[in-house]
């Protein structure tokens, strides 16, 4: 649990050694699909891809900005942040933010994700 601005802020709480070991497994399982150890934006970006079942090619930077979004949205459903509100025709989520992430510096913001993106991946099976 996290208190930020008097409001308090639940995440997930895997063990240092839990994250560590599922997020090894997790890369492993995406290093052939992505050609490379892929980093949180890496994952997010593919998180982005599957949720909006685009297809595969080159995408611009915005693109991948966008995608992360998306990403982020959906991995942070189940702890409240985002509530999904409707899929346009083109497969594209759109979210209602319910409330902020709390302030935290770079380090912070990246293990919180991370503990989120594990959760997203053990219950789409990847782990």
């Amino acid at each position: 649990m996290f208190q930020g601005n008097g409001v308090f802020y639940f995440w997930c709480m895997l063990s240092e050694e839990m994250l560590q070991q599922r997020w090894a497994q997790l890369k492993t399982r995406l290093a052939p699909k992505l050609g490379k150890d892929p980093s949180l934006d890496d994952i997010l970006v593919w998180i982005g891809i599957t949720e909006a079942m685009l297809p595969p090619k080159a995408f611009s930077e915005k693109e991948k900005t966008d995608l992360r979004q998306m990403a982020i949205c959906t991995v942070l459903v189940p702890a409240k942040y985002y509530e999904l509100m409707w899929v346009d025709a083109t497969g594209w989520q759109h979210y209602n933010q319910l409330q902020r992430m709390p302030e935290m510096s770079a380090d912070e913001r990246e293990r919180f994700l991370m503990q989120y993106v594990v959760l997203y991946s053990e219950k789409n099976r990847l782990i």
